[in-house]
């Protein structure tokens, strides 16, 4: 018997571990009704799990120097002539006071991997962001030592964020020159023991990349019962190895979020800058294909357009607080509602 969408549906709905031809099925079709199946599916699934709510996370994004030289990133340690900037204590604090003035609950510490920030910095950071602020914090600042991820947890950290980007190993290995994939995921994995509430995913569309790759990038995050899963479009920078390839597909892109939403049901996935970038609608869609969080950048004016890691990268000339009451409107022209809480992962406690 040929499988039909709303049989892959209900087989990824019931099993734990999705059977990886259902979501390689729901990621290869066209036809725009069952498409339209598909996202009702995600939205339903998303609106069941974690309500019909989005969290908002604001980014600051405070250095764009980096140590790592993957072939496909705007800030790569090899590219002379990316305008290099790291933000002071005074600038960070004062970035999270915007976060804190718009309302929002959490703040998202992101960076290249830049060891100028070590380990006392970032625990100076975190503390004072916890004393003053009392916010929510996400770390994203790639691979770092074991050690220092003991003592910013122990410091307060509450989540960290370290994409998988492929969970195909030769193709990890060829974006991050020779590195392994099995390294990365040894970094995951120690970030989960430590009690961080955990973030991965996938980057769709990069070389050699098959629907099957992006169904084991889902199957892994289910395996991981990661607390949170981003899905995010490639987008080339120039002056890159990679500066000529193609745009990610946008419509694959948010099969893909469908797919992971019907997978990992209550785990938090964001509706990304980059498919913002790709498309003028791309968060609103993201919504609506079972997104529930989106990632504003409160990174200052005068640097935010630095820390672009693709080309075009949207809203780096506004000012968040700002577009808040906009992008806020746009979030519920979604039919859902903005969540006022930390937006910790639902994991953790059932839903309120």
């Amino acid at each position: 018997m040929n499988m039909t969408t709303e049989q892959a549906i209900n087989r990824i709905l019931e099993n734990q571990i999705p059977v990886k031809s259902d979501i390689e099925y729901l990621l290869s079709i066209e036809d725009k009704e069952d498409i339209a199946i598909l996202f009702e599916a995600a939205r339903v699934c998303r609106d069941q799990y974690c309500g019909k709510k989005v969290h908002l996370r604001g980014i600051v994004e405070f250095s764009n120097y980096c140590s790592q030289d993957c072939i496909y990133c705007g800030i790569r340690k090899s590219k002379d002539e990316v305008a290099r900037y790291r933000l002071s204590f005074e600038e960070i604090i004062g970035a999270v006071q915007t976060i804190y003035d718009a309302g929002v609950k959490t703040v998202v510490l992101q960076s290249g991997e830049d060891p100028y920030y070590d380990t006392g910095m970032i625990s100076k950071i975190i503390k004072e962001i916890k004393i003053s602020f009392g916010l929510a914090i996400t770390l994203s600042l790639g691979e770092r030592e074991f050690i220092e991820y003991d003592v910013w947890r122990q410091n307060g950290a509450d989540r960290y964020l370290l994409k998988h980007e492929t969970a195909n190993p030769k193709i990890y290995s060829a974006l991050h020159r020779g590195q392994q994939l099995e390294q990365r995921l040894e970094h995951l994995g120690y970030l989960q023991q430590l009690g961080y509430q955990i973030g991965s995913g996938n980057i769709i569309g990069i070389p050699e990349q098959t629907l099957a790759d992006i169904a084991d990038d889902i199957i892994l995050c289910t395996k991981y019962e990661l607390d949170m899963a981003s899905f995010s479009p490639f987008i080339p920078a120039a002056g890159t190895p990679l500066g000529d390839w193609e745009k990610a597909n946008v419509l694959l892109t948010l099969k893909t979020m469908a797919a992971a939403r019907l997978a990992l049901k209550n785990t938090h996935i964001p509706a990304t800058t980059a498919l913002a970038t790709l498309d003028a609608r791309g968060r609103e869609k993201g919504i609506l294909c079972g997104a529930n969080v989106v990632m504003p950048s409160f990174t200052p004016a005068a640097v935010k357009p630095k820390y672009e890691i693709y080309d075009n990268k949207r809203c780096i000339t506004e000012d968040a607080a700002a577009c808040m009451p906009c992008l806020k409107a746009r979030i519920e022209s979604c039919n859902v509602s903005i969540d006022e809480g930390f937006g910790h992962s639902l994991k953790l406690a059932p839903i309120c």
